[in-house]
């Protein structure tokens, strides 16, 4: 593409992708089709990024502003040490994605200047109001809506194979000492193989949706305090203790208004951008090709 008098070259596009790209076609290797669309709307999506980045160092030549080179050095040496750690390593990574020093102290610089034209134009005007948040909370109640939650404690007990009885066996046998009086806790500790052992089989507060559906039924089923019977799957045998249950319910405004305030941020941020590059666009020529 072309912006004004500057050229956005394919190379360009796939230097600035280059890592973007590299971890698609780790992703989808096997599925040849997919991979060429998610490679083509990469590129794409690269392209529109570049030739903003062009409209932006446009508008910041033709303003007048200036950017020293000493400047620019020393943002170059805090990039380093940042990503590569040392100049060896920095030297190979540029190898190896075909770039040259200059290439990416000019990278460098463009970045800096974007980043500091975005929040002079868009990022110092953005406000949100205490208002606009409980407004927001109140026309959207589903976004704040929590399902059924049980606080749960779990036994897990692997099978050695599809018919094992051992485990079953176990399972029993766990089951007894705990109706005897001997602690859930105590018991996960010491016999359940889940990743929650150490903690007492301790799972915190969860919903339906986190569990399979034979344990989903099993626990929500249970009175807080009640132990289930023992829920047998060819492959586990699992024991769960409900300690609690919260009936579904909308978050309190007070627990979501940072997660409000950051949402209508974003979206804030990302019109009064639109709208900002959209005025450069006016007052630039922009060509395909």
């Amino acid at each position: 593409g072309v912006v004004s008098s500057r050229v956005v070259t394919f190379s360009e596009v796939e230097a600035y992708s280059f890592s973007a790209t590299e971890a698609i076609r780790r992703q989808y290797s096997a599925q040849p089709d997919v991979l060429q669309q998610k490679l083509n709307d990469t590129l794409n999506d690269s392209l529109e990024q570049l030739i903003e980045r062009a409209l932006i160092l446009r508008s910041f030549d033709t303003d007048g502003y200036k950017l020293p080179d000493a400047v620019v050095d020393e943002l170059v040496q805090e990039r380093v040490r940042e990503r590569f750690g040392d100049r060896v390593t920095f030297m190979k990574t540029l190898q190896t994605q075909g770039m040259t020093v200059e290439q990416f102290r000019k990278q460098v610089r463009e970045q800096y200047i974007e980043s500091a034209l975005r929040n002079q134009n868009v990022d110092h005007e953005i406000f949100i109001s205490p208002y606009q948040i409980e407004n927001y909370y109140k026309a959207n109640p589903d976004e704040f809506r929590v399902e059924d939650e049980i606080k749960l404690r779990m036994i897990v007990l692997t099978k050695a194979a599809p018919g094992d009885t051992n485990i079953l066996k176990l399972a029993r046998e766990i089951q007894s000492k705990i109706k005897d009086g001997t602690p859930f806790s105590e018991m996960a500790t010491i016999y359940s193989q889940g990743s929650q052992q150490h903690q007492g089989g301790d799972w915190g507060w969860v919903q339906k949706s986190v569990l399979r559906k034979e344990l989903a039924e099993a626990a929500f089923s249970l009175k807080p305090g009640t132990v289930s019977d023992i829920v047998n799957t060819p492959d586990t045998c699992y024991l769960m203790l409900v300690e609690d249950k919260h009936a579904s319910r909308i978050r309190p405004l007070i627990e979501v208004a940072p997660d409000i305030e950051k949402t209508l941020r974003l979206k804030q941020q990302a019109k009064l951008e639109k709208d900002w590059i959209d005025g450069l666009k006016k007052k630039t020529f922009i060509r395909y090709f």
